[in-house]
């Protein structure tokens, strides 16, 4: 299973990475960072290029997945990769503190999975004045042109393909529903997966830039989870104290739907509830195939990481950066929903799909 789950994903990988391929090209820009980045030795010794990988924490199974990715890619190119994370979902200071570090060791650029999407951009802008290419992984930056380029998940469309299937699974039925979101700083990827399941079930969304704001009788309320599984627990107890009726529960990412099935069982619930997520990990799969998450928004986070140290790469040594073929700073890395009980019109993959090619 390892090794076929490894070749579909090397053969996604490759076709995603060829497409990137077509879509880099010079784009101008500030002549001096160009002139920076590219020609002389690369940085570091003997011409070997620097570059970092600053996640938001290093225990999700999502960023040790794009660790890997980076890792790989890098020995692949001979770079040196130099790995940083936050103490938790939200830990801007320690980015920043790492941001510091690459600028000091001459790296040529960095991917980041920013914490804190408007926080962060002040450290960003110093970097990209020093010279550093700057792409951000998974989570956009606010603004999202703060950085040369997002490669990630459309997070308004996984929670949008979510929130479609639910509304076929609850039709002719009355949903009551729990929103478990990630932390109260409202970072992007939180509010466009939030938006985006609302928006897919029909939920009338009047400000898609906040959590919150859909006034809608069928949503018992929002809760955050930090994205772990002891958030979600926490988080599906408190809501369950507003309404004992809740059985439809969206999850911002699969560890806390975990936590929340915890919960649910504790409380002899789990039978009578729909869990909905986005991740795509193997355990989140694996729940996907038991019967505990009914759908799931797969991303792909080894591509991610692996077309951002190609870009990086790419910048030091000839000095382009990157960008789409639509001129566009953002690069869709794909989505796929993952479910065992299919409905029509909305496009899925099945567990066993899933398993081949999750991470984690």
């Amino acid at each position: 299973m390892a090794r076929n789950g490894s070749r579909h994903r090397s053969g996604r990988v490759g076709a995603v990475a060829l497409a990137a391929a077509l879509a880099l090209s010079a784009c101008g820009g500030d002549g001096d960072a160009a002139a920076a980045g590219g020609g002389g030795d690369g940085g570091g010794d003997g011409g070997t290029v620097i570059l970092g990988l600053i996640t938001k924490t290093d225990t999700n199974p999502f960023f040790v997945k794009m660790k890997a990715g980076a890792e790989a890619k890098a020995k692949e190119l001979g770079a040196e990769l130099r790995s940083y994370a936050g103490k938790q979902d939200g830990d801007n200071e320690s980015q920043v503190a790492a941001i510091e570090n690459l600028i000091s060791a001459n790296a040529k650029g960095f991917l980041i999975t920013p914490n804190d999407s408007k926080a962060i951009v002040p450290a960003i802008d110093k970097a990209r004045k020093a010279g550093l290419l700057v792409i951000a992984l998974d989570t956009p930056t606010e603004p999202a042109g703060a950085v040369d380029v997002t490669f990630a998940t459309d997070n308004f469309a996984a929670g949008e393909l979510i929130g479609k299937w639910a509304a076929a699974q609850f039709e002719g039925k009355d949903a009551k529903i729990a929103m478990l979101d990630l932390n109260p700083n409202g970072i992007s990827v939180d509010v466009q997966r939030d938006q985006g399941f609302l928006s897919g079930f029909g939920i009338d969304v009047k400000d898609r830039d906040r959590i919150g704001d859909e006034a809608d009788p069928r949503v018992v309320g929002h809760e955050v989870t930090d994205g772990d599984p002891e958030g979600g627990r926490t988080a599906m107890e408190k809501l369950l104290q507003v309404d004992g009726s809740i059985n439809l529960v969206y999850t911002i990412n699969e560890p806390a739907a975990a936590g929340a099935y915890e919960a649910l069982k504790a409380a002899g619930k789990e039978k009578a509830v729909t869990i909905v997520s986005v991740d795509g990990g193997c355990p989140g799969v694996k729940n996907v195939a038991e019967g505990i998450i009914g759908a799931t928004s797969m991303q792909f986070p080894l591509n991610m990481a692996s077309l951002g140290v190609e870009a990086v790469v790419e910048f030091a040594r000839t000095g382009q950066k990157p960008r789409t073929t639509e001129g566009l700073s953002f690069y869709n890395t794909g989505v796929e929903l993952i479910t065992e009980r299919p409905v029509d019109g909305v496009k899925s993959k099945d567990a066993a799909w899933g398993t081949e090619n999750c991470w984690g």
